[in-house]
């Protein structure tokens, strides 16, 4: 077995944060390690389990691993993050390290990080492998794989840092190993604070990815442990069944943490899968991936140019044009096309089509030009300079029932939202013009200052 040596930790900017990083390993393939709940890149290596489990994945692949935003070496953060400044920090990473593209490996929480990434970014993943993994993080009446936040949350927020939640995560059929709880506890400790707890825990409430996995095309490997208690195995054949290409592998042992038990077991069924599972054809995932469409329309435009007459009606659009064309830009959103009297943009992520949308539903009120906006995540296909399919036209036909003033959208984009801080309300479940299903619609309660 050759060597691995200490790794150092290093930083890239991702947007304005400071993500920490390490780079180890002499395989060839990169395998991108995605953290769950406790991220600290230097305690990794005071503890010995963890150390050889991350020695001997550095035997076979060039191993980039990484502390999540708000925790470990890397900044913490005021409010609480979501899914897709998450992947955004994946990107980052990636290009810090000339990473193109990379197998995931996602522990935990990680998972829905990276089934997001993979179907956001196709191009950039190779394979998926989930480890303990769930698609919706807190249990629900429709989910019941997981306890509900109200069962764990002040419990564990009680006693953070004092090493129980991690002892845990590590205990073997034969239970915890009293000698390692005091390094538990500092690990939590250092992970980040029961303030900063809470914020993730919070945000994790609205993890929900259970509407993409059959957008996620790759290969996946989902690892589960039979008796995990944290991640009950329900959550892995929930995962199994509903993403496309996925192989279930379940171990006959109790720890939530791929380090401890049969770890040996664990870096040798991933090694396997790397070296059999098929890349998916990338040479047209650019032009097909999950991506936000959101459509707007000035309300009432017909009335409107009747009254202001065709001239003044051409600078009132002009006017239109001028504010929505830079905010779509603000917001990393692409205009695909001008309707006339509104637009359709595309983005990739949902907070940021949302955010812009209520931007716009500002910004074109204040010049008397009320809008209406849909928003719904999906598939789209890019075709040059335009886009197509089902997503497109959902969010269109979302529009169309909005109200004046009012941003409307799927259950998907609420669901996508995790960390965003923004609470929804129902408006009921409605019939879309062309569509057969009914859609349950949703509309943000509280607006995104700029």
């Amino acid at each position: 077995m050759m060597p691995i040596e200490r790794p150092e930790t290093q930083y890239i900017f991702s947007g304005e944060l400071s993500i920490a990083y390490q780079v180890f390993g002499h395989g060839e393939q990169d395998l991108l390690y995605v953290p769950g709940l406790i991220s600290h890149l230097e305690s990794n290596w005071d503890d010995p389990e963890s150390e050889a489990f991350l020695t001997s994945l550095g035997q076979h692949f060039r191993v980039i691993v990484f502390d999540k935003r708000g925790q470990g070496m890397s900044d913490r953060i005021d409010g609480a993050t979501t899914l897709e400044e998450r992947i955004d920090d994946l990107r980052a990473v990636m290009e810090a390290v000339k990473s193109t593209s990379a197998t995931l490996f996602g522990l935990s929480e990680g998972g829905p990080v990276c089934l997001l990434f993979a179907a956001t970014y196709p191009q950039k993943v190779e394979r998926l492998i989930l480890f303990g993994a769930m698609a919706k993080f807190w249990g629900s009446h429709d989910y019941p794989h997981n306890l509900p936040m109200d069962k764990v949350l002040e419990p564990l927020i009680a006693n953070w840092g004092k090493g129980i939640f991690a002892a845990k995560a590590s205990a073997t059929k034969q239970g915890v190993d009293p000698r390692k709880e005091k390094n538990f506890a500092k690990m939590e400790r250092m992970a980040c604070s029961p303030s900063g707890l809470r914020k993730f825990m919070m945000a994790n409430d609205l993890i929900d990815v259970r509407p993409i996995l059959g957008n996620v095309l790759q290969e996946t490997l989902i690892i589960q442990r039979r008796h995990d208690k944290l991640v009950r195995r329900g959550n892995g054949r929930y995962l199994a069944d509903h993403i496309p290409h996925a192989t279930y592998l379940e171990l006959p042992t109790t720890s939530h943490l791929p380090q401890f038990e049969d770890a040996d077991v664990v870096v040798d069924a991933m090694v396997r899968f790397t070296q059999v599972a098929r890349r998916i054809d990338s040479s047209n995932l650019e032009d097909r991936k999950l991506t936000t469409a959101l459509f707007t329309d000035i309300v009432s435009s017909t009335e409107k140019l009747l009254k202001m007459g065709d001239e003044a009606w051409r600078k009132a659009l002009d006017q239109h044009d001028a504010i929505a064309g830079p905010l779509v830009k603000q917001f990393r959103g692409r205009i695909v096309k001008n309707t006339g009297d509104g637009l359709l943009a595309v983005f990739d992520g949902p907070v940021r089509a949302l955010q812009c949308a209520l931007a716009m539903v500002t910004a074109l009120e204040a010049i008397n030009l009320p809008i209406r906006a849909g928003l719904h995540v999906g598939e789209v296909v890019n075709r040059g300079d335009d886009v197509t399919g089902i997503a497109v036209n959902i969010a269109a036909r979302v529009m169309d029932q909005a109200r004046s003033g009012e941003v409307w959208m799927t259950r998907t984009v609420k669901d996508l939202t995790g960390g965003s801080e923004i609470n929804f309300a129902s408006v009921g479940e409605h019939s879309l013009k062309g569509l057969d299903e009914r859609y349950e619609l949703f509309k943000p309660l509280v607006e995104i200052s700029m």
